[in-house]
């Protein structure tokens, strides 16, 4: 039973809500144990994950008093880096929906899904400097790939906050809806990906995080595909429909 989540399991989806409101969804060392369990569950069986935050508040940041008692062997074990890392590496893609505030590591966490979308209220930041650390969770890298380095710089070094406008504008989030009608369309963004093919898919996702790219990568990806039962299916129906 976990103790700083709440957990959904659907059929095609995971719907993970971070859920520690006296802390406003820290993350805790408890939740980040809770959500490796969760990318355990998502490794075996693969499926799309949907994180949201309750309470209004994505992620406030990491825990400050535990941060406060780490020392450089436990920097050195990047306990939250290892884990947005395993995040960023799931199967199927993962959706952040961000009510309120994405700070230090909440903004990190929704940083590694794969897409984002924004409450009208979301605010993302990573104030790690004023507290003398960095945001060595995947903020100096992620970030500057989402919205290239003069804006991370900006986060990063001078506190510059991104609200939901900002944050749509340089492509960090796909779509700005207020706060009532977030989760609905972040599940409709899950309902088109789920009607695509799932190796398609995952597959497409290895290729596209793939570094660097290469033509053979995507040529050995499209033969696993070409040679599927799902490939066939698909087109069989597509073709069925157009001589209808």
């Amino acid at each position: 039973m976990a103790e700083t989540l709440r957990i959904e399991e659907r059929d095609d989806r995971i719907v993970v809500t971070l859920h520690r409101p006296e802390a406003r969804n820290a993350i805790n060392a408890a939740m980040v144990r809770e959500l490796h369990d969760v990318c355990s569950l998502l490794e075996q069986r693969p499926r799309l994950l949907l994180l949201t935050g309750d309470g209004g508040t994505f992620a406030a940041g990491a825990d400050i008093a535990e941060l406060r008692e780490r020392g450089r062997e436990q920097a050195l074990q990047g306990i939250n880096s290892r884990l947005f890392d395993r995040i960023a590496r799931l199967p199927l893609p993962t959706v952040a929906a961000v009510d309120g505030y994405a700070l230090g590591g909440g903004a990190e966490l929704a940083y590694a899904c794969d897409l984002r979308i924004a409450s009208s209220g979301a605010v993302f930041g990573n104030p790690e400097p004023g507290l003398g650390i960095l945001a060595a969770a995947g903020a100096c890298w992620r970030l500057r790939e989402l919205v290239g380095a003069s804006v991370a710089k900006q986060v990063l070094l001078a506190g510059r906050r991104l609200d939901a406008d900002d944050a749509y504008r340089l492509g960090l989030v796909a779509e700005v809806v207020p706060a009532g009608e977030l989760l609905k369309r972040a599940h409709a963004m899950l309902d088109r990906m789920a009607r695509s093919g799932p190796l398609a898919l995952r597959l497409t996702k290895l290729v596209a995080d793939a570094p660097g790219g290469h033509p053979v990568t995507d040529d050995l990806a499209q033969a696993i595909l070409f040679e599927s039962e799902d490939k066939r299916s698909r087109m069989d129906a597509f073709l069925a429909g157009e001589r209808r």
